[in-house]
């Protein structure tokens, strides 16, 4: 079957006809709680028992949402499908709903967010579906607003199918540059069937506690090793952090010398402008402290 971002764009693609299917076909609502379950698991949330507020990016028709509800979260859930919403809104789901392009931006207050999952839906924005789309400028402006409202140290867990490598890096590297630190986890790896890749992100720069977290091996287990550096064993994909020196301005030792002040004054009072006289104090560096 043909992949659905290529057939139409999203708010068409997932029509009142898709957007049933989301509530009658039960491995759908199987397969979308096992991922949601598992990108909730990938947030590494502290274990409290204090409710905290998730983004649900792509929420469609809310069945993550009411995976982050069963345990114990409050959650705002956006999407581009108005169909889908209607869905949501008819099962009740305990969540906000926004309807809106994740490409354009999330439009949320700053630090406000706890988390974010997303499932199968990132990879959307790499494709142009109208000729004002440009997949690159799109997902600057979903990482940077993302990165925007997420808390200080918090994470986001994206299940995803990127198309190619090309895909891939294209979505991991954007993110890096919005000032995420993390990387591609991979679950399965050995599996064609089982095998799901998810972009795990830290808001905030690289850390200890930023590592990439394991992926899943083919007895279901998983692990937090700390120390894990991208190797096949542990099924982890590590991409670099951002580690991108500021740009530095570029200052000239000879700077702003006598003449150029003299200069700039005389062009000055050419335009009829009030300029005070040349003095031998013109241009005269101050001392640091009188």
């Amino acid at each position: 079957m043909s992949r659905p971002e290529l057939q139409n764009p999203p708010e068409i693609f997932y029509n009142d006809d898709e957007a049933r299917k989301y509530t009658r076909n039960s491995r759908i609502m199987e397969i979308q709680s096992e991922l949601s379950e598992r990108a909730l698991e990938l947030l590494a949330l502290p274990e409290d028992d204090v409710p905290r507020l998730l983004l649900d990016i792509g929420c469609g028709s809310g069945l993550s949402g009411e995976t982050l509800s069963e345990n114990g979260h409050q959650w705002i859930g956006l999407d581009i499908s108005q169909s889908m919403l209607d869905v949501a809104l008819e099962n009740e789901v305990r969540g906000d709903l926004l309807l809106g392009d994740m490409g354009q931006g999330l439009g949320l207050r700053s630090g406000v967010i706890d988390g974010a999952i997303s499932i199968s839906a990132v990879q959307w924005l790499c494709n142009a579906d109208k000729s004002s789309h440009n997949p690159r400028l799109r997902l600057k402006a979903f990482f940077g607003s993302l990165y925007r409202c997420l808390a200080r140290g918090a994470r986001a867990a994206f299940q995803l199918y990127p198309e190619n490598l090309d895909q891939r890096e294209l979505i991991v590297s954007s993110a890096m540059r919005a000032g995420f630190s993390g990387g591609i986890v991979v679950d399965f790896p050995n599996s064609s069937k089982k095998r799901k890749e998810y972009l795990v992100l830290t808001c905030g720069p690289p850390s200890i506690n930023t590592s990439v977290p394991e992926g899943k091996g083919e007895d279901g287990e998983s692990s937090f090793d700390e120390d894990s550096s991208g190797d096949e064993e542990n099924q982890t994909v590590s991409i670099s952090d951002r580690h991108r020196p500021r740009k530095k301005q570029r200052i000239t030792k000879k700077g702003k010398g006598r003449e150029w002040i003299l200069k700039k004054k005389e062009q000055m009072r050419r335009k009829g402008n009030i300029v005070p006289p040349d003095t031998k104090y013109t241009a005269r560096k101050r001392k640091s402290r009188f």
